[in-house]
């Protein structure tokens, strides 16, 4: 997967997951705005239906599976980035993105790699096919 890619994807996935995060909090909104909440003092203990609160409710689930397939994306985007770095010849990029991937702060580290990561070059020297081999 090449650097352009994975940052392609990264910056798909955070969009995603801002969309998501937006379209729950419109959904919560209007659920309560429409009073579609039955409250027992801070607790809800019912639903009341109607249109508004079925728009609210198809709102929410559309929020979160955009959120979900945003942190999917996510992690696609990771492991490509892993990859890519492992091909390099120094593991430093490689080391540090998957020690920030496991200690939870692997959105730091996905920022600094589509600023200023390396673009992997093929190890080993591979050969395009369409190349004339030299006799």
């Amino acid at each position: 997967m090449s650097k352009a890619t994975v940052t392609r994807l990264f910056i798909g996935a955070g969009l995603a997951i801002i969309a998501g995060a937006v379209l729950a909090i419109i959904a919560v909104s209007t659920a309560l705005a429409s009073n579609a909440f039955v409250m027992s003092g801070s607790d809800i203990v019912g639903l009341r239906g109607s249109a508004l609160a079925w728009l609210s409710l198809a709102l929410g689930l559309a929020g979160i599976l955009a959120f979900i397939g945003g942190l999917t994306a996510g992690l696609v985007a990771w492991i490509g980035a892993l990859l890519n770095t492992w091909q390099l010849e120094s593991k430093a990029w490689f080391i540090g993105l998957l020690l920030l991937g496991i200690f939870n702060l692997g959105f730091f580290a996905m920022v600094a790699y589509v600023i200023a990561g390396p673009e992997a070059s093929p190890a080993g020297g591979r050969r395009d096919a369409s190349a004339p081999v030299p006799a």
